[in-house]
């Protein structure tokens, strides 16, 4: 595992970058409109070439080995944030949330998950400079929530989800008012002389809050790859930044997924024993550890494993 390749440019380069592309987005989708196949391919490829160009810049200016820890911890993060999908769908179908408007508010969304993984990241950073201990507590989760996705995917829960019952979304409305309809793209509006909020915000702050339980195992999933801050990051933004358009893409394949959660609780399991054999190995040198490319190999296999089984058990 790495340390830190970043310097103040690369971070200042990486961050003005993604404020730049959050701005455009901001403002392509000033006028709603439902988003088509077509151009949601075009966003998902345009989204899925900027991690593999910066991939390429990573590999030409540091080396194999800090790409392929990028690389892999872009898949991780891909894979679960695919996960994420799902409950993206619930929860714009429980706010009925117009056809038109779903990219804006899945983009609010996005973005103050962006600015919530900034936090859990150093927050991770943090515990690993404290001592090794972190690497067994990190992988500890990873193989409590292993255990917990697996079960809801073995018993069928994994995919429920009451958005009324978030404790963000009823914080929320005991103390704003929300007007009983949409209007337009607007968050906040002024109604009898008094600021109130529309759904489009309810549903915003819904997939916020959503993000928090996802931000728990994805972080420190990352942190199993790489111990470099820069790099957990840029994999989550990355991650963050194509899962609008992929959602478009996915909306009707997801569902047809049935064993994607079999296959996250494998992966989750995967990484939680490789951070655990990485404390063991610094305390018990005889340990074996890991290697990043192998870890690489294990998630797209097992990713490949699902895929067919799902689509196996949908023909049967």
């Amino acid at each position: 595992m790495s340390t830190s390749i970043a310097s103040l440019p690369l971070w200042s380069a990486t961050v003005a970058a993604l404020v730049l592309l959050l701005s455009i987005d901001l403002v392509l989708t000033r006028r709603p409109h439902e988003v088509g196949m077509r151009e949601a391919l075009a966003w998902s490829a345009f989204y899925l070439a900027l991690p593999l160009a910066f991939c390429a810049g990573l590999w030409a200016a540091f080396g194999a080995t800090v790409a392929v820890e990028f690389l892999t911890g872009y898949v991780v993060e891909k894979s679960l944030s695919v996960d994420n999908l799902f409950v993206f769908m619930l929860v714009l179908a429980a706010f009925a949330v117009p056809a038109e408007l779903a990219r804006r508010v899945l983009l609010y969304g996005i973005i103050g998950a962006l600015l919530l993984r900034v936090v859990f990241i150093m927050l991770g950073a943090a515990a690993l400079r404290s001592g090794t201990w972190a690497f067994l507590l990190f992988g500890a989760i990873l193989l409590v929530t292993a255990a917990k996705v697996m079960k809801d995917a073995l018993t069928g829960r994994d995919r429920e989800i009451d958005v009324c019952t978030l404790p963000a979304v009823r914080l929320v409305r005991r103390f704003v008012p929300v007007t009983p309809d949409y209007r337009g793209s607007k968050l906040l509006v002024r109604e009898n002389g008094a600021r109130t909020l529309t759904p489009l915000a309810l549903a915003a702050v819904a997939i916020f809050a959503v993000d928090i339980v996802f931000a728990v195992d994805s972080v420190p999933a990352v942190y199993g790859v790489t111990q470099d801050p820069f790099l957990v990051f840029a994999t989550n933004a990355f991650a963050l930044l194509g899962l609008r358009a992929l959602y478009f893409v996915l909306q009707g394949a997801l569902t047809k997924l049935c064993h994607l959660n079999h296959g996250l609780s494998v992966i989750l399991a995967f990484i939680g024993l490789k951070l655990i054999l990485h404390w063991a190995h610094g305390i018990w040198p005889w340990v074996p550890e890991i290697p990043t490319l192998v870890s690489l190999g294990v998630i797209v296999a097992v990713l490949a494993v699902v895929t067919l089984t799902s689509l196996y058990a949908n023909r049967r």
